[in-house]
């Protein structure tokens, strides 16, 4: 197995940080391997801002509902959905920007910025960094959208953490490959008995890291999609260029 593949296979995320800065030109490279990730019809949607300013960072972190490893890192990167470009373009032929009313230019930002997010992740860690994302940048975006003077049809899609790890987190338990790959077809039947198995290492775990509370990977996981956690999205959005009403 090569190193590449290694280094993906050890992955985990990182929630201490030493107060070490880390260099522009690995920054450049991480925004480099970013934008070389395959976009839908090199509609390169993604943009980046590279955040280094602590009390912007100290600012994301509260409105990402208190996360202070954001501050801590030396670097934040906040991933943009940006279909302002296209709108420059469609200014450019006199046409009008048609798909942000789909839900369609949605998927397409949150494809091409996954891509580009697991680009930097791998580099980065083969440089010896550590990241965690940040969904929570979600939880009030439209005073995101104020803090980076997003345009309309530029939404605040996630953020990464960049920096040199303080201490190497434990490595979270997957579930089991048979859970994860379907050959040809999907196959529920076999799930159920998987998760329950899943459940069980997840709860031995958690107990580990001092997170029993948490009970497993079930009950974690329906403390949130029992609800609507980020109920500002859908309005902001629409606010902001996405109606995503096609």
């Amino acid at each position: 197995m090569n190193q590449t593949i290694e280094t993906m296979k050890d992955h985990r995320s990182i929630r201490s940080y030493l107060d070490k800065d880390i260099s522009e030109e690995i920054i450049d490279n991480l925004i480099e391997v970013a934008q070389s990730a395959p976009t839908s019809i090199n509609g390169q949607s993604p943009s980046i801002i590279v955040v280094k300013d602590k009390e912007r960072k100290t600012k994301v972190a509260e409105l990402a509902g208190g996360q202070p490893w954001i501050s801590e890192a030396p670097v934040f990167f906040l991933f943009v959905g940006d279909f302002y470009k296209a709108k420059l373009a469609a200014d450019k032929v006199d046409k009008e920007l048609v798909i942000t009313d789909s839900v369609e230019s949605s998927l397409v930002a949150a494809v091409d910025i996954g891509l580009a997010m697991q680009n930097v992740i791998t580099a980065a860690e083969s440089l010896g960094l550590g990241i965690v994302p940040i969904g929570g940048i979600r939880r009030n975006p439209q005073k995101m959208i104020e803090l980076f003077n997003l345009p309309k049809y530029a939404y605040p899609m996630v953020g990464l953490v960049i920096g040199y790890p303080a201490d190497r987190s434990k490595k979270k338990p997957r579930m089991p490959k048979e859970a994860f790959r379907h050959d040809e077809e999907y196959n529920k039947e076999k799930l159920p008995a998987l998760i329950d198995d899943y459940d069980q290492e997840m709860a031995t775990y958690l107990k580990e890291i001092g997170r029993e509370q948490e009970k497993n990977w079930t009950s974690y996981i329906m403390e949130f999609y029992n609800k609507v956690y980020f109920p500002k999205v859908y309005p902001t959005m629409k606010d902001h260029g996405f109606k995503n009403e096609k």
